[in-house]
């Protein structure tokens, strides 16, 4: 993959993420919402803990959504300065496979294993 190639898919995985944030956030506001028509006492509400549930995994989808951004934010970074695709642990080329599969990759598959 070239340059330009990357830049592409790295803004397309970026945009992907931040697509899912938006939408995981109305869905814990729905959550959160939806849960003030409901007893706080979740220990016996048969609901409860099916709404403590969703809401907390919903908020670690949320919690894994921006830490991707944050990757690929991280990625751009590194295409910008000439450092992408060398890993950051031995300095030796990332594959292109692993880059294609993981375009925020930091590492080459030797290190990250």
């Amino acid at each position: 993959m070239t340059v330009p190639q990357h830049r592409v898919r790295i803004a397309e995985e970026r945009a992907d993420a931040e697509r899912r944030i938006a939408s995981l956030t109305g869905r814990f506001t729905a959550i959160v919402e939806g849960s003030e028509f409901t007893t706080d006492d979740d220990e016996h509400d048969p609901e409860g803990s099916t709404i403590a549930f969703e809401r907390a995994q919903v908020s670690a989808l949320l919690t894994d959504a921006r830490r991707e951004v944050e990757d690929l934010t991280a990625a751009q970074q590194r295409l910008d300065d000439g450092t992408y695709g060398v890993c950051i642990r031995c300095g030796r080329p990332i594959a292109e496979v692993r880059l294609d599969a993981l375009p925020a990759a930091q590492t080459c598959i030797d290190c990250a294993g």
